[in-house]
């Protein structure tokens, strides 16, 4: 059983009121990182991505539905997997009814993966979701933005992830595939995990 301290109900209170500074500290730190996140320069983006998506073939532009700002989320979900990927769908059914008050703020929404349209199109069926979501296929966008690298990549250290190189993948054998491992199963470090980067 987890030891825990007892104290009187003023005790607590002089306790709760020291955390409530600290949680009001919390979210003006936070206020200040999303204002700077919002004044991070833009990059014009000139490729011709294609898209599927419910409604056709689209473009990046299309995703916009004339909206000024677009909302992506890289949702893991490759061409081989047979659902999405555990984390992302528990996400997902947090951001599922947002898109209604986004598109009332300007924001367009889309969850983008690489997996066919098709089975995208029976997983948001099974578990009820109604978000837009795209399929990349086989095109550059993942690998452009950073989210989705082949395992020789990985081997070598040649991918960017959060906006820094990452280490090479030690050698494996070959009944250790790195597919399916973690870069902290291998890496001293702690990174976040290099498998599930490997085919969002």
């Amino acid at each position: 059983m987890t030891a825990h301290t007892i104290g009187t109900r003023e005790e607590w209170l002089a306790a709760r009121l020291d955390l409530l500074e600290a949680e009001k500290n919390l979210t003006r730190r936070s206020d200040e990182l999303a204002q700077w996140r919002r004044e991070l320069p833009w990059v014009r983006i000139d490729k011709a991505y294609r898209f599927e998506t419910e409604e056709g073939e689209a473009s990046l532009r299309d995703l916009f539905k004339g909206r000024s700002q677009l909302l992506v989320y890289h949702f893991m979900f490759g061409p081989d997997y047979t659902a999405g990927c555990p984390s992302c769908s528990a996400i997902a059914d947090g951001f599922n009814g947002i898109v209604a008050h986004l598109e009332n703020h300007d924001v367009a929404f889309s969850a983008v993966s690489r997996a066919p349209l098709a089975k995208l199109k029976a997983y948001k069926q099974r578990l009820g979701w109604t978000f837009p979501w795209a399929s990349s296929n086989d095109g550059d966008f993942n690998r452009d933005f950073c989210v989705w690298f082949t395992e020789q990549q990985q081997r070598e250290g040649g991918i960017e992830y959060n906006f820094r190189r990452e280490p090479p993948a030690p050698e494996q054998p070959a009944s250790e595939p790195l597919a399916g491992r973690t870069v902290r199963e291998w890496d001293p470090s702690g990174s976040e995990g290099q498998s599930h980067r490997s085919q969002p």
